[in-house]
């Protein structure tokens, strides 16, 4: 892999949305995970997985780290520069993870307004 991975574990998902956001932001990198964990510090820890060249993902981890910090709790962050292509495998599930999460939110929309359609009629 000739890209970098950038993970920021923060302490509950509104920090973890601020870091995304300002990471998204400052440089061109893709979101390609987002792991939720019950127990970091005693409390729900979320964990960003970016992507993208490494110089993106170096950018991108210090910029989601600073504004998280603002608002809550970083426990942790770390820039893997062109990482083994072993790596490659956990970053297809982090991805595939995501999609699936996607797919979730997608037919609980698509249910709920179904719901409402047929409440109306």
């Amino acid at each position: 892999m000739n890209k970098a991975l950038g993970l920021i574990e923060t302490i509950g998902l509104t920090t973890a949305v601020t870091a995304v956001d300002a990471a998204s932001k400052a440089a061109d990198v893709t979101l390609i995970g987002v792991e939720k964990v019950i127990g970091v510090e005693k409390a729900v820890g979320v964990t960003i997985q970016l992507a993208g060249e490494v110089a993106a993902v170096r950018a991108a981890v210090d910029a989601g780290v600073e504004a998280a910090n603002r608002i809550g709790t970083v426990v942790s962050s770390h820039v893997i520069p062109r990482p083994h292509d072993e790596v490659d495998t956990l970053i297809e599930k982090f991805s595939k993870n995501l999609k699936i999460k996607e797919n979730k939110v997608e037919n609980k929309k698509k249910n709920k307004d179904k719901e409402n359609k047929n409440k109306e009629e």
